[in-house]
């Protein structure tokens, strides 16, 4: 059960990662000087993103190897990747307002349903 906290812990941050990602500016990262380095309008919308990307990363990267240590690795990398995906979609539809569809819906349900059944019937 510790192992499947872990992983739950670990896709959540992946999600926060992907959306630290989805708002990096590489370019901007270049621009940035020492007195402009912690202001609200030039620094902190192009650093937060990196920033965050790193910490978002290290933890996923940790509780993963957590739950690895108590599960099969397979069984570990499908459930990870089922539940970053549910949570992707989540955030999407929740925070960032889109749209989904009828469709979306059916097979997010159908990988919740796979997630539970990893956990009911672990590999023997």
């Amino acid at each position: 059960m510790q192992a499947w906290l872990f992983l739950f812990i670990a896709a959540c941050f992946q999600t926060g990662w992907t959306y630290c990602l989805n708002y990096m500016a590489f370019d901007a990262l270049k621009t940035l000087r020492w007195n402009t380095f912690y202001t609200a309008d030039a620094g902190l919308p192009v650093l937060l993103p990196f920033l965050g990307n790193i910490v978002f990363g290290l933890v996923n990267m940790y509780f993963f190897s957590l739950a690895l240590k108590q599960m099969p690795t397979p069984t570990a990398f499908a459930g990870w990747t089922a539940m970053v995906l549910v949570l992707v979609k989540v955030v999407d539809v929740l925070v960032f307002k889109n749209n989904w569809s009828l469709t979306e819906l059916i097979f997010i349900t159908l990988i919740g349903v796979g997630i539970i059944g990893l956990r009911l019937y672990p590999a023997s």
